[in-house]
Order: structure tokens, then C-alpha cells, then sequence
């Protein structure tokens, strides 16, 4: 029987330390995990691109589309079961990435994010315009199952801790997969992946489509748990958190995004608990130090351990 390897190994008990703790977590503790867990796929998402040297900062696009898209599952068709919601909203991202994808392959650099930041900027100002899904208001999302289970809020975080082990997994394996290879190449020297024989644009296609339904995925899973969508799911202040969540946890492990993005939210709960009027201050403080000290972000002090050991 072939032995599991380190990472899925950490998935595996990553998953069921999460389920066996849901009932017995406070419910405030259940709502943070679930949001940050949300927030981290898509940070899993930029980790894909960021291997491939690729920063956006337009993620928000694909979170608020997968977000509106469970909303509307509810509101349009009448679905209210959990999965379908979930499913539509990944979907909807990822076709919206498969159409912008064909555009921003041919970009890098800073010229990758600033296009990316500006579709986002498009939806958000379409969304705001927009009085059937609630203008500046948004709308509320109330679905009535999940996994055929009366609907309720650890039905939900059991499913967000569901998605998220199999994205990770996913990305895992992706990674270790010959196309997953290809990232760091392309990030590296571009012109000889093509001479390789490989197509740089067509995986940057795919890293982009990827992490756009990552992102639609979590913004799904956000509006099942918080209840309401609006359009500041798509404001460029919510994919530069994103961005945060990616630098602070660092690139090094598909576990990184998920305990970078859970610390961060505990941070942030904590700072403005105790601390209301500077709690931004906190936060960039925190940030400031990983980015001096831990500039391949907090994943890499387990890279060290395991080096030293």
C-alpha cells in the first residue's frame, strides 16, 4: 500500500480536527473559522498564481461572482439547498475567468494586476448600479439545506471544512503534477518553457481559471455563512486582503492560505475587540513585521524546522 506523503498526511488530520471540533466550538468561533476558511480559498487560489509569479488583485471579481451567483441559486431558481449553490458560484467564477483568462494570460507583471483590479472595479460599479440585486445594499442569502440537512450554521461549517480539504488536496496534487511544475518555470524563464515545448499562455490560462473558481467557491461559502451579499465582495479593498492573507501565509504548503487566513481574522477580532479606533494599525503593524522577518511568509518557519531536522 503506497504511503500517504507528508502534506496529505497534515490534510487528513487537518480534517478531522476540524470536524470533531465544530460542535463543541462557541458559535462565534464556528462563524470566524467558516469566513476564514472561505477567505482562504482564495488565497489558495493566488498561492497557484503567485508560484507562477502572478499577482492579482482582482480576486474579489471571482469571490462576489460566486457569492451572487449562490444568491441568486436561491432567489431566481428556488434552489436552496447548499451544494447547488456552492456549485453554480464556483462555476459562474470560473466561466468568467475562462472568458477574461484569454486577456490577462498575455499580461505579467504589474501589468497582470492592474487589469485584474480593473475588471473587479467594473463589477463592483455594476453592482452598485444595479437595483434587482440590491444596489449598495445587496441582499440577503438564506439557504434551507445543506447536504439535505435542515440548514444551519455547523451544517455549514462542516461543509466549508469539506471544500476546503478537497482543494487543497487538489492543489497538492496539482502542484506536484507536471503542469503544476510548470509554474515556477514560467515564473523564472518563460522563454525556455517554450522551448520546452510547453505552452506558457495556455497554463496561465488554466492557473487563472483555477483560481478564479477558488474564489467563487469561497465566496459562495461566504454568503452561506454571513447571510447577506453585497458589493463590497468585489471592492478592491477586499481583494487586497486576499493579497494580505497570501504574503502573510506565504506560498510554501496548500496549508499555508488556510492558517494564514484564520490567523489573520483572529487578529483582527481580537484587535478590535480590545483595541476599536487603531485595530487597522495592529493589522499592518503584524504585516510589517512578517514582511521584515518572514519574507517567504509564516509557512516558512515550518520549511526551516523540516530543513533542520
Amino acid at each position: 500500500m503506497r504511503r500517504l506523503d507528508r502534506t496529505t498526511a497534515v490534510l487528513l488530520g487537518a480534517l478531522v480536527a476540524l470536524l470533531a471540533l465544530g460542535p463543541v466550538l462557541p458559535k462565534w468561533a464556528v462563524f470566524l473559522v467558516t469566513v476564514a476558511l472561505a477567505k482562504g480559498l482564495v488565497a489558495l487560489g493566488l498561492l497557484v498564481l503567485m508560484r507562477a509569479g502572478l499577482v492579482s488583485f482582482g480576486q474579489g471579481l471571482y469571490y462576489a461572482l460566486g457569492a451572487y451567483a449562490a444568491g441568486m441559486t436561491v432567489q431566481a431558481l428556488g434552489v436552496g439547498d447548499a451544494v447547488p449553490m456552492l456549485l453554480l458560484g464556483t462555476a459562474v467564477a470560473a466561466g468568467a475567468a475562462g472568458l477574461l483568462g484569454l486577456l490577462l494570460a498575455r499580461y505579467r507583471t504589474i501589468f497582470f494586476a492592474m487589469l485584474s483590479l480593473a475588471f473587479s472595479m467594473i463589477l463592483y460599479g455594476l453592482l452598485v448600479k444595479s437595483s434587482a440585486l440590491g444596489s449598495t445594499d445587496g441582499f440577503n442569502v438564506v439557504p434551507r439545506t445543506v447536504l439535505g440537512l435542515a440548514a444551519s450554521r455547523g451544517g455549514i461549517y462542516g461543509l466549508a471544512v469539506i471544500c476546503c480539504f478537497a482543494a487543497a488536496l487538489g492543489v497538492h496534487l496539482l502542484l506536484g503534477s507536471p503542469l503544476g511544475r510548470l509554474a515556477p518555470a514560467i515564473r523564472d524563464n518563460e522563454l525556455r518553457v517554450e522551448y520546452m515545448g510547453a505552452s506558457v499562455r495556455n497554463a496561465v490560462h488554466l492557473f487563472v481559471v483555477l483560481a478564479a473558481a477558488l474564489a467563487g467557491l469561497g465566496g459562495g461559502i461566504t454568503a452561506l455563512a454571513v447571510g447577506h451579499i453585497d458589493p463590497e465582495m468585489a471592492y478592491w479593498t477586499t481583494s487586497g486582503e486576499f493579497v494580505f492573507v497570501a504574503i502573510l501565509s506565504g506560498t510554501g504548503s496548500p496549508l499555508a492560505p488556510f492558517a494564514g487566513a484564520i490567523l489573520l481574522e483572529l487578529l483582527r477580532s481580537f484587535a478590535y475587540e480590545y483595541s476599536p479606533n487603531t485595530w487597522q494599525m495592529v493589522i499592518g503593524g503584524a504585516m510589517l513585521l512578517v514582511i521584515l522577518f518572514l519574507p517567504a511568509g509564516l509557512w516558512s518557519v515550518f520549511a526551516r524546522r523540516r530543513r533542520a531536522a
